[in-house]
């Protein structure tokens, strides 16, 4: 949800209208796409049907990473002239309106059901069903049928809220009991009827249980002395919270995003026009495609957007030894670029001033974003998740080395991208990736989680940028909930940030 406000004359009426690649109405959200808004506020006239460009205010562009990651963005209004309206400013909140992704654990059990078999006693099983607006009603769920008892406890079981009672905690639940029968005809022993409002009331204290009467209405219709037909307890009723990715992003978590660069002498001499690091007046390289494609999105969720940037396999000076996790800026104090820009014109300063050289050893840059990652995980809160962009042409020369930093790195805050640049065989890259099973590091300890995400930029060169970002970008939102989750971290409340700046365009 966006919502806005603007300093105006008390004479005015604002309006604001808001475009965008996104449907107008219930925007959906997507991390691995860059997805801009543009917000146009308007002096609405009395009679007037829609805005028109005499009474325009002023307009603003972002986008929904930007409002989502900070949560309240405060942006000026630009004239037409792309100058400030003055003090106007507009105002932008983020709010997710998706349902629930609450599940619900729940345990039954029977008392004194009623023995609908001659020689032995019922076989009862029990089957929940919710009504739906036109009053049908739909089975959500059957336990399993527990043979030869009048007393069953049935295991417990677990479904989403939204399966349960389609998150109205107010909708009408049905629970019917039934003794089983091989040849499908099933024997009725009762029903009651509940919500899930009365459920959760009546076991909200530690060891609270719930019970009903099991009543068979045929019975209760013609038995003038019939009770019931056995009694329902719920034991457990326990709702378990399950976290999205945009609640960790709205509650303070940023994606600290690292490059990592080959420059190994594979690449070809960056003076060549066949070099992969050739740098032409014409068309950018691979290495600046994919750096643009993939650290635009990023950039959205620091706030800061400040980016450590290294380098690897190169001899660089000033005694031009290998080195596999240099700054391409040369300040190993401080190796972070302002923006993607930053990087890129980092980029651009190293290349002359060093020497392709090798091998492709990947671990000691894995290792080294793995250091804040650990750091970030004693914290135990979810305030930094590490995303390591590796761009490389070749095949790994260290493969044992970085299978084991990789397995180190899954128990860790932290995601690697590997973008394949060139026509290497990459299949090394693809067992990285997990594809051929879970990866395991030389000694056999499995990742703790599939971290890594590989795909050959050849696959999406004659693609839309949008397209290659869109393919590596897509699981990183499922390993950040998946790590917060196995640690039972949870996100931090949603916060108001400072106003937004917007990032300058890269060069």
């Amino acid at each position: 949800m966006a919502s806005w406000t603007e300093t105006h004359s008390p004479s005015r009426t604002p309006v604001c209208c808001s475009s965008s690649t996104l449907m107008s109405s219930g925007w959906r959200y997507f991390f691995e796409e860059k997805q801009p808004l543009q917000f146009h506020v308007f002096d609405a006239e009395d009679g007037a049907t829609s805005p028109s460009n005499d009474t325009f205010l002023g307009s603003t562009e972002c986008t929904l990473g930007q409002i989502v990651s900070q949560t309240k963005v405060t942006k000026p209004l630009l004239l037409k002239n792309g100058k400030t309206a003055g003090k106007s400013t507009i105002t932008i909140v983020a709010e997710e309106v998706s349902g629930t992704n609450d599940y619900v654990q729940l345990t039954f059990r029977a008392h004194k059901l009623d023995n609908k078999d001659l020689f032995s006693k019922s076989d009862p099983f029990m089957e929940i069903y919710k009504t739906n607006g036109d009053q049908s009603d739909q089975l959500v769920w059957r336990t399993e049928v527990v043979k030869n008892n009048l007393n069953p406890s049935w295991e417990p079981f677990r479904l989403s809220l939204h399966s349960l009672c389609s998150c109205d905690i107010h909708r009408p639940l049905k629970f019917l009991v039934y003794d089983y029968d091989s040849s499908g005809k099933h024997d009725f022993i009762g029903e009651f009827t509940s919500t899930f409002q009365e459920m959760q009331e009546g076991t909200a204290n530690p060891g609270q249980e719930m019970q009903w009467d099991c009543i068979n209405p045929k019975y209760r219709d013609k038995k003038k002395n019939y009770k019931s037909s056995g009694t329902i307890v719920l034991a457990q009723c326990t709702v378990e919270k399950v976290h999205t990715f945009l609640d960790y992003i709205m509650g303070g978590c940023q994606i600290s995003f690292t490059v990592a660069i080959d420059f190994t002498a594979s690449n070809g001499d960056p003076r060549s026009s066949q070099s992969l690091h050739c740098l032409s007046p014409r068309q950018p390289n691979h290495y600046l495609q994919a750096l643009r494609a993939v650290g635009g999105i990023c950039q959205d969720y620091d706030s800061d957007k400040r980016f450590p940037a290294f380098g690897f396999g190169a001899r660089i000076p000033p005694n031009f030894e290998v080195s596999h996790d240099f700054a391409i800026n040369f300040d190993p104090e401080n190796p972070e670029c302002e923006e993607i820009s930053g990087v890129i014109t980092s980029y651009r300063r190293c290349l002359p001033q060093i020497q392709l050289y090798g091998p492709t050893n990947v671990a000691p840059i894995i290792n080294r974003v793995a250091e804040p990652a650990q750091r970030e995980q004693s914290t135990g809160q979810a305030t930094k998740y590490s995303v390591l962009l590796v761009l490389t042409d070749g095949v790994v020369s260290d493969m044992a080395e970085t299978r084991t930093a990789i397995v180190r790195a899954s128990r860790l805050p932290m995601s690697i991208i590997i973008v394949g640049v060139g026509n290497a065989d990459f299949s090394d890259m693809r067992l990285l990736d997990g594809d051929e099973g879970p990866l395991r590091c030389p000694r056999g300890v499995p990742a703790a989680r599939d971290i890594v995400q590989f795909v050959p930029f050849r696959d999406f060169k004659d693609a839309a940028p949008s397209a290659l970002a869109k393919c590596v970008l897509a699981e990183v939102p499922r390993q950040v909930v998946e790590y917060y989750a196995s640690q039972g971290i949870s996100p931090g409340a949603p916060r108001l940030c400072t106003p937004a700046t917007t990032p300058s365009s890269s060069p």
